[in-house]
């Protein structure tokens, strides 16, 4: 096996892990916390989202190390694979970098920080109502996409692995 074949497997796993997770909150997370009251579910999220802004370790070592692993594919692809297989993976890892990273940069992690500031404990009722509407839809739209786009990443990933 050579590197540009371990590379590769390493990104397939990395991206499909974080699919994975997109997947979950999409799924699973966010429309248990819908159910919530709207104090319940700020908090909620923000005890949650915690965890993922305090730099969890292994969180970051799979968020950061599919970007690097997609790209170095991508880049040590172009050695082995054919035309076609380089086209794959290449798509692939502008699709993440794009579609997955450049939301979470650009959606998700402005609308997490905008949570992590609130006060909870002392809102009202309507300042509570207005931060769940200004945040959960277009949190869960922008989620949807990212879950997609990783989605079908991961299943370039493993077409290219085919083709190595």
């Amino acid at each position: 096996m050579d590197i540009a074949q371990i590379v590769s497997i390493v990104a397939a796993f990395l991206c499909t892990l974080v699919a994975g997770f997109l997947f979950a909150w999409a799924v699973v997370v966010m429309p248990g916390l819908a159910r919530l009251p709207d104090r319940e579910f700020l908090r909620a999220f923000q005890v949650m989202d915690r965890i993922i802004q305090d730099n969890q370790p292994v969180f970051m070592l799979v968020w950061a190390g599919s970007v690097f692993a997609v790209v170095a594919a991508a880049v040590l692809g172009f050695g082995p694979l054919d035309r076609a297989g380089r086209v794959l993976v290449v798509i692939a890892a502008v699709a993440y970098v794009l579609g997955v990273q450049l939301p979470t940069i650009a959606i998700n992690v402005p609308l997490n920080n905008g949570l992590q500031a609130l006060h909870t404990d002392t809102m009202d009722e309507h300042a509570l109502r207005t931060a769940r509407e200004g945040f959960e839809r277009r949190w869960n739209r922008s989620n949807v996409f990212r879950t997609t786009v990783a989605s079908l990443v991961s299943v370039l990933l493993l077409v290219v692995l085919i083709r190595l």
